[in-house]
């Protein structure tokens, strides 16, 4: 069976470089998705506390560890500490938390999942609002969170830790103030938002990127996003023997991204991993770059509308 290439780490671990996004994958849903993307190829496999699944993540992992399919050490799980948990003394109890679900005894690469913290009210409560349904912030500072995370990596609960929807200005002050690395920023990007400047700059930093929602969102009805449903991508799909989904994969590979795309279709799961076997042409790549138009799918607007200072998308990159 073909797997994904892999990047290497700044530490050293091997991250495979396209991953299965699991985002509203939900009950079995979630559980027959990660079955089946195993079954396939797929070893990076992509949650979060924020996404309610990491029980049916864990269970999918542990089947086939058990089938005989995979080792443990062959499979690249992401998860993510959730925005009310900011605050540096609930950090090591929520990640103790979360292997549990898993029934897995560590993570392989746990994110921030936003710069943005919010009002901590029990672990249950992910979007606290007040009596107005005003989503309730916090000020804490993103670096004592991810000083936080540090001590994961010390403790053995987690091997590499990251941010995910951080700008370049917070991605280096973290650089600036931190003991370990952050091997990773995770950030929506699709030809829509390509994120050269940002993958450069955490290339340059030793950073890696991941892209959700690199497919944009599909939606057939409206024929939306153009790069999915155009004719010039249809072309270049055709000359391959591949989908246009295939192709917009391919192209991210190509910039240094690793995509996540998400899905819990068994054959669009296997057509999302079926994209190592073309290159696409420098032409073929300025096509979809002609895309760019820096409009994003997931702007963060209950964050934006209430001006937090560490609301990550205000600046370019």
């Amino acid at each position: 069976m073909k797997l994904a290439p892999t990047v290497k780490l700044n530490n050293g671990y091997e991250m495979p470089v396209l991953g299965l996004g699991t985002y509203n994958s939900k009950d079995n849903e979630g559980e027959a998705a990660v079955k089946h993307a195993i079954d396939v190829g797929y070893r990076h496999i992509d949650t979060a506390y924020f996404y309610q699944n990491e029980a049916e993540v864990g269970k999918a992992i542990r089947d086939k560890i058990a089938e005989g399919v995979v080792k443990r050490e062959d499979i690249f799980l992401v998860t993510k500490l959730w925005n009310v948990f900011h605050d540096p003394e609930l950090v090591e109890g929520i990640c103790r938390k979360q292997l549990s679900n898993f029934g897995l005894d560590y993570i392989d690469l746990y994110l921030m999942h936003m710069p943005v913290g919010y009002k901590y009210v029990d672990d249950n409560t992910l979007l606290p609002k007040n009596e107005d349904d005003v989503l309730q912030l916090s000020d804490v500072d993103y670096l004592d969170t991810y000083k936080a995370m540090e001590k994961l990596v010390k403790l053995g609960l987690v091997r590499s830790i990251g941010v995910s929807n951080f700008n370049s200005e917070q991605l280096a002050r973290v650089l600036a103030n931190c003991e370990i690395k952050p091997v990773n920023n995770q950030v929506e990007c699709s030809p829509t938002l390509n994120q050269k400047a940002l993958t450069a700059f955490c290339k340059k930093n030793g950073v890696t990127l991941t892209g959700y929602t690199p497919l944009g969102k599909p939606k057939p009805d409206i024929q939306k996003p153009d790069f999915i449903y155009s004719p010039e991508v249809a072309v270049i799909a055709k000359k391959y023997g591949k989908t246009a989904p295939q192709v917009v994969l391919r192209y991210l590979v190509g910039l240094g991204v690793i995509p996540i795309p998400k899905s819990s279709n068994t054959n669009r799961i296997s057509e999302n991993f079926d994209i190592f076997d073309f290159e696409l042409t420098a032409e073929e790549m300025a096509v979809l770059d002609g895309y760019h138009t820096g409009e994003r799918v997931v702007p963060l607007n209950l964050i934006k509308g209430q001006n937090h200072k560490y609301y990550p998308f205000s600046i370019e990159f």
